[in-house]
C-alpha cells in the first residue's frame, strides 16, 4: 500500500466533494484524511488516500482531468518514514482583536522551540457589541513533552500580553477508555 496527498483549488460550487469522492472510490482508494474549506469564494481541499500503486497511478490520472473543469490539482506521494514518530500533541487557542502579525509571531515562537504545527484553523468574526474584527484561532502542535509544556505556557503568556490577545494552552483530550 502507498499513499498520495493531493490538493485541489478552484471556484467553489455544489458537488465538488462528491466529484472528488467518486473519483477516489472508482479507483478503490481509501480516503484517509482531509481538510477542505471555502475561502474567498474558492474551494480549497487537501486529501490523503491510500491504495495499491496501480490504483493510485490511475487515480492520479483521473484527478488531473479535473483541470478540464477549471480546478488546479497538485498530487504528491505521501512521505512515510519510520523516522517520523507521532509525539504528544497540544492545542493552543487564540482569541482577540484582529491585527496583522498574529500568526507570524505565534509560528515564530513555536519554530524557535522546534514544535511542529500539525493543524491551523483561523477565522475573523465580528465582536457582538462593537462589530470590531476578532481573530479566533486553534493551533495543534506536536513535539511538546511535559518539560517543554511549562516553558511553552510561560512563553504563550508573554505573547498574549505582547499581542494583546487571549492565548490558552489546552491539554490534549483524553482518549476513550477501553
Amino acid at each position: 500500500m502507498e499513499s498520495l496527498v493531493f490538493t485541489i483549488i478552484g471556484d467553489d460550487r455544489p458537488g465538488l466533494i462528491e466529484t472528488i469522492s467518486t473519483i477516489v472510490n472508482t479507483h478503490s482508494a481509501n480516503w484517509l484524511g482531509s481538510s477542505m474549506a471555502q475561502l474567498g469564494g474558492k474551494f480549497a481541499g487537501m486529501i490523503e488516500v491510500s491504495g495499491q500503486p496501480e490504483q493510485l497511478s490511475q487515480l492520479s490520472a483521473s484527478l488531473m482531468e479535473l483541470t478540464d473543469i477549471g480546478l488546479t490539482v497538485v498530487i504528491e506521494k505521501a512521505v512515510t518514514s519510520t523516522a517520523h514518530r507521532h509525539q504528544e500533541t497540544q492545542t493552543i487557542s487564540l482569541f482577540g482583536l484582529d491585527r496583522p502579525g498574529i500568526i507570524q509571531e505565534i509560528s515564530k515562537a513555536l519554530a524557535a522551540r522546534d514544535l511542529n504545527i500539525l493543524d491551523l484553523k483561523t477565522e475573523i468574526t465580528r465582536a457582538a457589541m462593537t462589530g470590531d474584527p476578532m481573530f479566533d484561532g486553534q493551533v495543534l502542535i506536536e513535539g511538546c513533552n511535559d518539560a517543554q509544556s511549562e516553558g511553552l505556557a510561560e512563553l504563550l503568556d508573554k505573547l498574549s500580553i505582547q499581542l494583546g490577545i487571549d492565548i490558552e494552552l489546552i491539554d490534549k483530550p483524553l482518549a476513550p477508555s477501553d
